[in-house]
């Protein structure tokens, strides 16, 4: 799909109209995120519906255990960056993650119905997803050209999402053939997951062996190399700021879902399959999201990407029929997931102080996961007291204030430009 090279990630910028190729390190990084993702998301797709609709949670209890588990992974993100960082042990703290999320395949298989257990187990995934995201995306920065970030990061996120595609497939799969069994989905799902702890050990290297300074801050002194020594550059600190405002005003991908199956009033057999339209145009938009990122800078693709999230709010109020919804929705997610996942690491890359690549790109994931914390909990407490109208109104709106706030804080992508950071925006 992609070709591969084992060049150097400092190599000038390949002449205009030139390709360069993928570093074989995003490659295997891709794949191992690949595997993962089929295993995890072979459990998400059907996680909803088997707590809601199995179990019967109320949407209170499930934005509750949804808000808390994804916070678990806020507790640990910082924790994993700094020691990634410290001596350059990303492989072996991001291959941590990879084990750990793994392993809470077999916590839901053993939990049964209760509650207790499953809540355990999706926050053991959300802490191994935690502990990983930061050293895995440190070491695309570290192997990738500073001015090819986006569409380094863009083959990663396309290869991820390949995995997000083939995962509801399989869960829909192992539930038709075995009567609605969800721990077959858990105990296939954990092979899967030890599948790609295995790739990670084979195929991902250590940090990039090069001394050549990269473009960027300075590294932080001794005196200042603790963890908040990573905010000292202005325009880092922007980004987080705009991670946490726009996190604050975005819905779970979950929620979303259920207010489709409600609204259609789908069989819950379809449900596994309500991510795939989303995955498929993530799958296709990444890339070509990620080049022109790098080509035109990336605060643009960013802020059209939640405006992207706005419509799909907009979509599920106005009443429309739902041949229009439908495919409505999920291609505005799926744009949404393109134009802002990848794109957000890319933007905060050219910020970073030397050696604290991991750092930084943790308190960026920590400050919009928290974020999203308040608002699974507030979006389901909202839906509870005064139904799925009004809870969805109220984040349109927020999500609309965030655009606009973020569209003054966030800084100049220096990187897109082709030129470093402004004397100003790299220390205080």
């Amino acid at each position: 799909m992609y070709l591969a090279t084992t060049g150097r990630p400092d190599a000038p910028p390949a002449p205009s109209g030139v390709r360069r190729r993928v570093p074989g390190t995003v490659l295997a990084l891709g794949a191992v995120s690949l595997v993962t993702d089929v295993s995890s998301e072979m459990v998400t797709a059907v996680l909803p519906l088997y707590l809601v609709l199995g179990l019967g949670l109320s949407p209170l209890q499930f934005g509750l255990l949804d808000g808390l588990s994804t916070g678990a992974t806020a507790l640990v993100r910082l924790l994993g960056g700094a020691t990634a960082d410290r001596g350059g042990r990303h492989k072996a703290v991001g291959g941590l993650g990879y084990a750990l999320s793994a392993l809470s395949r077999l916590g839901l298989l053993l939990a049964g119905g209760a509650t207790g257990g499953i809540a355990g187990a999706i926050a053991a995934d959300r802490l191994g997803k935690g502990v990983r995201t930061a050293p895995r995306d440190a070491l695309i920065t570290l192997h990738s050209p500073p001015g090819e970030l986006g569409r380094a990061f863009g083959v990663h996120r396309a290869m991820d999402t390949t995995g997000a595609l083939l995962g509801p497939l399989a869960a829909f799969a192992l539930l038709w053939a075995t009567a609605d069994a969800y721990d077959a989905v858990f105990a296939v799902g954990f092979c899967v997951g030890a599948f790609g702890v295995l790739l990670w050990l084979l195929l991902v290297p250590g940090r990039a062996r090069d001394t050549t300074p990269r473009p960027g801050p300075p590294a932080a002194p001794r005196a200042r190399a603790g963890l908040l020594a990573v905010l000292r550059s202005p325009g880092h600190r922007r980004i987080v700021l705009c991670a946490g405002l726009l996190g604050a005003a975005t819905v779970g991908d979950s929620f979303l879902y259920l207010l489709l199956q409600r609204r259609l009033e789908l069989d819950p057999t379809w449900f596994p399959f309500l991510p795939l339209g989303a995955a498929a145009v993530f799958l296709l938009l990444a890339v070509p999201a990620g080049r022109l990122a790098d080509r035109f800078g990336r605060r643009g693709p960013l802020l059209y990407g939640h405006g992207a999230l706005l419509l799909a709010y907009g979509l599920l109020l106005v009443p429309l029929p739902d041949a229009v919804v439908l495919p409505g929705v999920l291609a505005l997610l799926g744009t949404f997931y393109a134009a802002t996942d990848g794109v957000l690491m890319a933007l905060t890359g050219p910020f970073l102080t030397e050696g604290r690549q991991a750092s930084g790109l943790a308190l960026v994931q920590t400050a919009q996961a928290l974020a999203r914390v308040g608002a699974a909990v507030a979006f389901g407490a909202l839906w509870t007291a005064s139904g799925p109208e009004t809870a969805l109104t109220a984040a349109l709106v927020a999500l609309a204030a965030a655009v606009c706030c973020s569209a003054r804080l966030l800084p100049r992508d220096p990187a897109a430009a082709g030129t470093a950071p402004e004397p100003s925006e790299r220390t205080d």
